[in-house]
């Protein structure tokens, strides 16, 4: 099954909540400063003024943040299943979009059928507890010609390039992590137990066309980093 299964997602979770103080500040680094880049590579051409939008594992509300910089005619819903982390969000983002904030998880989201214009995951599909079900669950709550945009990291195909990238999370993070925030950078190894867990690209695309018409996917850093778009017709 892909997804961290229900224990795993348990132990990530209460992971997560115990470093919200520099949660922001280290994956920032772990991305190599690209994060930024790559939400707005996402987005560009797939929002649009007058959407509905979704940021789904909206953490903080980074995707948010950028799309509201982008777009000033949008609306958007931050959902997380982190409270703390919704929370947490009202000093990064405005007040009107932290006030129209969901807590729950991808499997089973609390909107109706066709709701939004667009759903974002920012670095947060690898997160769910079961992957086919998260994206039919996102599939359902999009609207016809509705865009799903993931931006996270990539499981390379290519399994000399997977190497590298597995290494540089299981080793390197744990050292740039805690260079960073001590001790408490630490609990970041969490990250290459996620990766593990997560599907190669070529497995993530067949996945999503199981549900999706037309998917796009743009890999970055020898395939470590992906951005995708997936469109329901």
């Amino acid at each position: 099954m892909a997804g961290l299964g229900q224990d795993y997602w348990k132990e990530v979770i209460t992971i997560l909540r115990s470093i919200i103080p520099i949660y922001d500040k280290v994956n920032r680094a772990i991305s190599l400063g690209q994060d930024i880049k790559y939400r707005e590579i996402g987005i560009n051409g797939r929002v649009y003024e007058d959407d509905i939008v979704l940021d789904a594992g909206s953490g903080f509300g980074n995707m948010t943040l950028v799309l509201s910089k982008v777009l000033s005619k949008v609306t958007i819903v931050m959902y997380d299943p982190i409270f703390e982390m919704l929370q947490n969000g009202r000093k990064y983002v405005d007040s009107k979009y932290a006030k129209n904030a969901s807590c729950g998880i991808f499997e089973k989201m609390p909107f109706k059928d066709d709701s939004f214009d667009v759903v974002l995951c920012g670095y947060s599909l690898r997160d769910s507890i079961n992957l086919k079900d998260a994206i039919s669950e996102i599939h359902r709550v999009l609207k016809n010609n509705g865009r799903f945009v993931i931006v996270d990291l990539g499981k390379p195909d290519n399994l000399l390039f997977r190497s590298v990238v597995s290494i540089y999370l299981k080793y390197f993070l744990k050292v740039l992590a805690f260079s960073i925030s001590g001790k408490m950078g630490l609990k970041f190894k969490t990250l290459h137990g996620t990766y593990l867990k997560w599907p190669s690209n070529c497995e993530l695309y067949q996945l999503l066309a199981e549900k999706f018409s037309k998917i796009e996917m743009e890999k970055r850093l020898l395939g470590g980093a992906i951005i995708v778009g997936a469109y329901k017709q």
